[in-house]
């Protein structure tokens, strides 16, 4: 059996959402337009047909993922974490590159919840790691595809967090 996935509340409710989606209206979508392309004859050169049964089973294999993650979810209650000056899970915690100088905030989330576009990155990212348990003023070495980075937690806050 795989271990459990870390998740905060709001994940957990983006992933049921998107489940739901996926199951009550693209599965009855994509059916329907596998319906009308079975109607147009000859299933081996109906590139309709095919192009449908090919996103049907990418939905398909969504929705086993989603139900796969909401079995392993262990959801965190990071509001709990309030006021700690700790970085653990849920954390979003400013950083500062020694040798740059230069200032990033990161938030600490589960697998799934991770969007390096928003800065979210997922707790077992090398990362992530090297900066779990470290408080204000620590210095983390951090595993990078150029070398060990050097960073200086700055900030640890969970203003942001449901």
């Amino acid at each position: 059996m795989s271990e459990t996935a870390p998740i905060t509340a709001a994940g957990l409710r983006r992933v049921k959402e998107e489940l739901k989606h996926l199951q009550s209206v693209e599965r009855p979508k994509i059916s329907a337009e596998i319906e009308v392309a079975r109607a147009h004859g000859d299933l081996r050169e109906n590139a309709e047909y095919h192009a449908a049964k090919e996103k049907q089973g990418h939905i398909e294999g969504r929705i086993m993922d989603l139900n796969g993650l909401i079995a392993r979810a262990e959801v965190i209650d990071v509001s709990k974490f309030k006021g700690t000056k700790t970085v653990v899970f849920g954390a979003t915690v400013e950083v500062e590159d020694c040798e740059t100088s230069k200032k990033t905030s990161y938030r600490l989330v589960g697998e799934f919840e991770a969007d390096i576009k928003k800065r979210w990155i997922s707790i077992t990212s090398p990362l992530a790691r090297g900066l779990v348990g470290k408080k204000v003023g620590d210095i983390a070495n951090i595993q990078s595809p150029g070398g060990v980075r050097e960073v200086e937690v700055v900030k640890v806050d969970f203003e942001d967090v449901e």
